[in-house]
């Protein structure tokens, strides 16, 4: 039985459509408090607070979960020690170390206690493989000699940001570094920069299972808008949301979409 850790963001109904087409039962929805993620009203949900994960799971036990996704926006909590309760108290020594890891440690503590707890962690592709893009340039539009050539200083500078948790998305123009990407996530740093790129991808030794970046129709749109010229994305590593209407941006408004192979070490 699946669990779904989900935040906010297009994704976590993503999931459920997915498997509501496959028919296939609707994963039990856990719900930090503070992010509400867009779902059926009619779906079991079980709140939870990052002080009381040890009894979450006690709980997801008991109802015969053994599989968990995490999927969508959340931020890392501030914890209240006077909310954590008997079950998580063992753990917090752990989680509090890995909060001073920055997000890729923090995940990664997360996910060795769920398996401790007898939990598998299920990634948001294995359940809908369809939110991986095949590579290749996905639009009708081909990249020039100096999008190629930005794409390799983005995946350059995407690396470095990765190694050091800081980002997973850049924007490149000529090969300079114009932005890149901070806790507001990749729109956020989208601005008016004609003839940019776009670069997105994951962090060089990042978990596939979670926290993989995502676009969607709305990156598309705030990128043409600003005057973009092209947006890249890793092969096997970024998450699309409705691939063919970004496919459909794209082509109306004369923008490369390429899903890029990352180059060999």
């Amino acid at each position: 039985m699946l669990a779904l850790i989900a935040g906010e963001g297009g994704l976590p109904p993503v999931l459920v459509a997915s498997l509501r087409a496959r028919g296939q039962p609707d994963p039990v929805i856990c719900q930090m408090d503070g992010f509400t993620p867009d779902l059926p009203a009619d779906m079991t949900r079980i709140p939870f607070r990052f002080e009381t994960l040890g009894s979450l799971f006690v709980d997801l036990r008991a109802m015969g979960v053994d599989q968990i996704c995490m999927a969508g926006r959340v931020r890392r909590p501030v914890i209240d020690e006077s909310a954590i309760d008997v079950a998580t108290a063992p753990l917090m020594a752990r989680l509090g170390a890995a909060l001073g890891l920055g997000d890729d440690g923090t995940l990664r503590e997360i996910i060795a206690i769920m398996q401790e707890a007898g939990f598998s962690i299920c990634a948001a592709h294995d359940i809908a493989p369809e939110l991986l893009p095949p590579s290749g340039v996905l639009s009708r539009a081909q990249p020039n000699v100096r999008q190629i050539n930005d794409a390799i200083r983005g995946e350059e500078i995407v690396a470095a940001m990765g190694r050091a948790d800081t980002g997973q998305a850049c924007v490149i123009r000529a090969s300079e570094v114009l932005a890149r990407e901070g806790l507001e996530g990749t729109d956020a740093m989208i601005a008016p920069a004609r003839g940019a790129i776009l670069f997105k991808a994951p962090k060089p030794d990042q978990d596939r299972r979670v926290d993989l970046p995502t676009i969607g129709p709305n990156t598309l749109m705030l990128a043409t808008k600003a005057g973009f010229s092209a947006v890249v994305i890793e092969s096997g590593g970024v998450i699309v949301l409705d691939q063919p209407r970004c496919v459909a941006i794209a082509d109306a408004n004369g923008l490369v979409f390429w899903v890029r192979e990352r180059e060999a070490a």
